[in-house]
């Protein structure tokens, strides 16, 4: 049974109010035959035990009564005044939450959009958390947004293809999009929007089948991820090469002592690394292995020869520890 909405529980908490009144004065009226001023006034001072006294003398059957109205009525207005100031506290939070959010989104910049926050969305926010990426979180599920509001300023309530969404979650300044809605139509309207915004903003997409891909791209989506497809193909790994596929699970930034497969943009390189090979800035000095080399005009190099020297403009695709990978950092920016 799905837990009720705190809307719902306000709403609730109001109708049993009115109802333990409505009750109180009926059953005066009935039992003791009272006017319906006269069964108001006992309803409300039995209600509220104030203390004053009765206007008559109840008989067996209003005392009955009257007892069985303060216990019920008791338990009524604790749980709606519990019910009611809940509601008007979260409230208050969110909006509290939500004002930190916007100052925390002014500040910020090369940061990822994430538009839906199901599964697929909730994965890639903790990989990039993982990796120390700031990120904003758009969703239209304003129950599960202000859930995450009481965790983090960084969700955002509203509709992904608007472009007032995307402003407010800063898409001229961010650095990529990763959209994961669950129909691709809704994808599709997304990328038309921040692309439309930010024509230099690298996007992610989500589909389910072939045709939505080639929308998507043509869209001007950069990469097409389809969940269904990369899924039984790391089944079918699992089967055919499954020491492979274990490898490549510990890959990652989780456990105890994490490897990570990295990539380093190598923008300007500084003076005293530029005669240095990838054997020297790599396995010699930081202790990470470079796996993979992309050259300023776009071409990959697999598993490249250790005496390859790095050039301005391109990118190592590294596998170590987060240490060992920040220390080659440091080499490439500071030296």
């Amino acid at each position: 049974m799905e837990r009720l909405s705190s809307r719902k529980k306000v709403l609730i908490g109001i109708i049993s109010l009115f109802l333990i009144n409505v009750i109180g004065i009926s059953g005066y009226m009935i039992i003791e035959g009272d006017s319906f001023l006269n069964a108001m006034y006992m309803t409300i001072i039995t209600i509220s035990t104030v203390g004053f006294g009765e206007i008559h003398k109840l008989s067996d059957g209003g005392k009955i009564f009257t007892m069985f109205l303060i216990i019920m009525s008791f338990t009524t207005y604790a749980y709606a005044l519990t019910t009611i100031s809940t509601y008007f506290f979260e409230g208050q939070l969110r909006f509290i939450m939500k004002g930190y959010g916007t100052k925390t989104f002014k500040k910020m910049q090369n940061h990822v959009v994430i538009c839906g926050y199901g599964r697929n969305g909730q994965q890639a926010a903790k990989e990039l958390l993982a990796h120390n990426n700031e990120f904003i979180v758009i969703d239209q599920n304003r129950e599960l947004i202000a859930k995450q509001l009481e965790k983090s300023g960084n969700f955002i309530e509203g509709d992904a293809s608007q472009d007032e969404t995307l402003i407010k979650a800063k898409i001229r300044t961010a650095k990529a999009l990763v959209t994961t809605l669950p129909v691709d139509a809704d994808n599709l309207y997304v990328v038309l929007t921040a692309r439309a915004l930010n024509p230099g903003l690298e996007i992610i997409s989500r589909a389910t089948d072939e045709n939505s891909e080639k929308k998507l791209r043509m869209a001007g989506v950069d990469s097409v991820v389809m969940p269904e497809r990369l899924g039984g193909a790391h089944m079918a790994n699992l089967v055919t090469a499954p020491d492979i596929i274990e490898f490549m699970d510990h890959v990652s930034v989780h456990g105890e002592d994490p490897t990570n497969l990295d990539e380093i943009i190598c923008p300007e390189i500084p003076e005293n690394t530029k005669s240095k090979t990838i054997f020297e800035i790599g396995r010699k000095k930081s202790g990470a292995n470079i796996i993979g080399y992309k050259s300023p005009d776009g071409r990959y190099i697999l598993n490249p020869p250790p005496d390859t020297k790095v050039h301005s403009g391109s990118k190592l695709f590294v596998l170590g520890t987060p240490e060992q990978i920040k220390i080659m950092k440091d080499i490439l920016v500071n030296e």
